[in-house]
């Protein structure tokens, strides 16, 4: 009996031996030398190493550094990491692309039509200077309705106009 509770003793003594060894191996830091390699301790990283480089380390303060440094390393941290977007903002967000896409859209349709409104100007434009070169006679509808003809210095008139235009065509 008294073997028995020895053995019992023993490796109640070995267990705890190991659990100690196995919370001393949750105290490690890890961090980023500067090649990029990890590295892996229970001391502390060299003075060297910056915050940001720290990957882990026991508990949730750095143990170098005067609480300044560490306050602004805690800082520093909440800062970097964005928390991931709520469902809300990620409503907002697409309804935002979704307005600025319907107003591009938008502005596309305007300046679409735009150039094809000057394209048929211009062409109208080419055709009114080739009856204005041909020197055939022109006819004009006043408001009365009366059918009047362009003397030369109407037509010159019209010429010089239809120019101005098809400088802008060009």
């Amino acid at each position: 009996m008294k073997v028995i509770r020895l053995k019992q003793v023993f490796s109640t003594a070995a267990a705890l031996a190991l659990l100690g060894i196995a919370t001393s191996a949750l105290a490690q830091f890890v961090w980023l030398d500067e090649k990029g390699v990890k590295q892996y301790s229970d001391m502390p990283p060299p003075a060297s190493v910056p915050n940001k480089r720290i990957l882990k380390s026991p508990g949730h303060s750095l143990p170098r550094g005067n609480d300044a440094e560490q306050a602004d390393a805690g800082t520093d941290s909440k800062s970097d990491a964005k928390a991931p977007p709520t469902i809300a903002d990620q409503n907002a967000a697409f309804q935002k692309r979704k307005v600025e896409q319907a107003e591009k859209d938008k502005k596309a349709a305007q300046e679409a039509k735009q150039k094809a409104d000057k394209t048929a100007n211009c062409a109208n434009a080419r055709a009114n200077q080739r009856t204005l070169d041909s020197g055939a006679r022109i006819a004009q509808t006043d408001a009365n309705g009366q059918r009047s003809y362009i003397n030369d210095e109407q037509r010159a008139q019209q010429t010089q106009e239809n120019r101005r235009i098809l400088d802008d065509c060009q």
